[in-house]
C-alpha cells in the first residue's frame, strides 16, 4: 500500500514538474514515506483508542508530546513497524496510567524538576538522517525547548488532575527520546552534528 501512494504521488509530480532534480525527488519522497507512515500509524492508534474509550487522553498526550518533540526532536524507531508498535504501546498504554496513578506533590514537583534538567541538558537531540549541523539553530531549539518545558511543568503542578499526568507523562516520554543513554541502549549515534565539524576542521 505505501509503495502504491509513493509510486502514484511522484509519477504526479514528474508529470507536472518534468524538469525537477532528481536529490529533490528524492527529498520529497522521504517526506511522503514520513507523511504516510504518520497518518497510517495515527488512524490504527486512534481506532484503539476509541475501542479503549481513551481517545481524548490519547489526543491530549500526544498534543503535549509533539509540542516538545518539535523542537526538541529526538531518537526514531528503525523502521516503521517497531515504530507502529512502540507508539501504540506509549500513546495508548500510558492514557491508561494516566487514569490511575496519583504523584504525591513532593514527587511531582522532583519528577518536573529533574525532566527541566535533562530537557536543557538534551535536547535538541538529532539523528544521523537528520543531523543538527547550524549551531544558533541547535541554541536556538534548546532554549525554546526547555522553556515550553518549563511552561508545562509548571502548569503540571498547579493541577491535579489526569491533565496533569498527562502533562508529566508527554515530558518524559521526550526526555527518554532524548536521552544519549538510550540512543545507546539502541545502538545510534548521538550528537551526529560532531562528526561535521571534525570534517570541517580537517579540510
Amino acid at each position: 500500500m505505501k509503495k502504491k501512494f509513493l509510486d502514484f504521488s511522484l509519477k504526479l509530480i514528474k508529470e507536472n514538474r518534468k524538469d525537477i532534480d532528481p536529490v529533490r525527488l528524492d527529498e520529497i519522497r522521504y517526506g511522503l514515506e514520513g507523511f504516510y507512515l504518520t497518518v497510517t500509524k495515527f488512524i490504527v492508534i486512534s481506532i484503539l483508542a476509541l475501542i479503549l474509550n481513551i481517545f481524548v487522553e490519547m489526543i491530549i498526550l500526544l498534543i503535549f508530546f509533539n509540542i516538545l518533540r518539535r523542537t526538541g526532536f529526538g531518537m526514531h524507531a528503525g523502521n516503521s513497524y517497531i515504530c507502529l508498535l512502540s507508539s501504540s504501546l506509549i500513546f495508548i498504554g500510558l492514557p491508561f496510567l494516566a487514569k490511575i496513578l496519583v504523584f504525591p506533590l513532593y514527587l511531582k514537583s522532583g519528577l518536573l524538576v529533574l525532566a527541566v534538567i535533562m530537557i536543557y541538558k538534551n535536547t535538541p537531540a538529532d539523528t544521523s538522517k537528520r543531523p543538527l549541523i547550524n549551531k544558533k539553530k541547535r541554541d536556538y531549539f534548546k532554549f525554546v525547548t526547555t522553556l515550553k518545558c518549563i511552561i508545562m511543568a509548571f502548569i503540571a503542578m498547579f493541577i491535579n488532575n489526569n491533565l496533569s499526568n498527562l502533562l508529566i507523562m508527554a515530558i518524559y516520554i521526550e526526555v527518554v527520546l532524548t536521552s544519549p543513554y538510550v540512543y545507546k541502549l539502541f545502538h545510534l549515534s548521538y550528537n551526529n552534528y560532531l562528526s561535521y565539524q571534525v570534517l570541517n576542521s580537517n579540510v
